[in-house]
C-alpha cells in the first residue's frame, strides 16, 4: 500500500521529486532516469511508469540549467531503444505460448490483446506510434517479438520511435515547461498526458470490437 501511494505521488509530482533528487545527488539523476525509462519500455510487467511526464519534466529541468539537455536526450533515447530491444527479445523467446497466458497481476491480458490487434492492422509503424501511448508502448515491442518481426526491421522502427518520443517530449518540456501557466497547472498536464492517449486507445478498442 505504501509503495502504491508513493508511486502515485511520484507520478503526479514528478517535477518536485526529480528536482529534489538533482539537488541531493547531482549527476546520479541520469542513472535513475535511464533505469526508469529502460524498465518501462523493457519489462512487460511495468507499463505504469510515468514515461511521458518524466521526459517533459526532464526538459523543464534542462531549461532551468539543472540538467544537460543533449546528454539527457542521448542517454534516455539509448534507454528507450535498449528497453524495447529487451522486450522484443523476450517476446521472440516466449513466442506463441503467450496467447495461452491469462490475466494476472504480472500480465495485462487485455492490454496485450489490444496491442496485438493494433499490430496486426498497422504492422511495424505500430512500434513508432505506440511510443506516444502509455501502457501500449510497453507491449508493442513484446508483440513484435511474438509476431517474429525480423531484428533488423524492428531496430529501424525502434530507433526511429525512441528518438522521436524522447527528443520530442523532452524538447517540449524544455521550451514550455517553465512557463508560469504550465508550472501552475503541471499536475493537470500530467493527468492529460496519461488520460488522453489512454482514451484514444480505449475508443480504438471499442471501435475495433464493434467492427468485428
Amino acid at each position: 500500500m505504501e509503495y502504491a501511494t508513493f508511486l502515485i505521488d511520484f507520478i503526479l509530482h514528478v517535477d518536485r521529486h526529480l528536482s529534489d533528487f538533482v539537488q541531493a545527488y547531482g549527476g546520479w539523476v541520469y542513472a535513475l532516469l535511464f533505469l526508469i525509462i529502460f524498465v518501462e519500455t523493457g519489462l512487460v510487467v511495468m507499463p505504469f511508469l510515468p514515461g511521458d511526464s518524466l521526459l517533459f519534466v526532464v526538459g523543464a529541468l534542462c531549461g532551468l540549467g539543472l540538467m544537460n539537455l543533449p546528454l539527457a536526450m542521448v542517454l534516455l533515447t539509448g534507454a528507450a531503444v535498449l528497453g524495447n530491444q529487451t522486450n522484443y527479445a523476450i517476446g521472440r523467446r516466449v513466442g506463441p505460448r503467450v496467447f495461452g497466458w491469462q490475466q494476472s497481476r504480472w500480465f495485462n491480458r487485455a492490454a496485450f490483446d489490444r496491442m496485438h490487434a493494433f499490430y496486426e492492422k498497422n504492422g511495424g509503424i505500430t512500434i513508432v506510434v505506440a511510443r506516444f501511448m502509455p501502457f501500449l508502448r510497453t507491449f508493442a515491442p513484446f508483440v513484435a517479438g511474438v509476431a517474429q518481426m525480423t531484428r533488423r526491421k524492428f531496430t529501424v522502427y525502434d530507433v526511429t520511435g525512441g528518438a522521436l518520443w524522447v527528443c520530442g517530449v523532452t524538447l517540449t518540456g524544455y521550451f514550455f515547461g517553465n512557463l508560469p501557466w504550465v508550472k501552475a497547472h503541471l499536475s493537470h498536464i500530467i493527468w492529460a498526458l496519461i488520460a488522453v492517449p489512454g482514451l484514444v486507445v480505449l475508443l480504438g478498442a471499442v471501435k475495433a470490437r464493434r467492427s468485428t
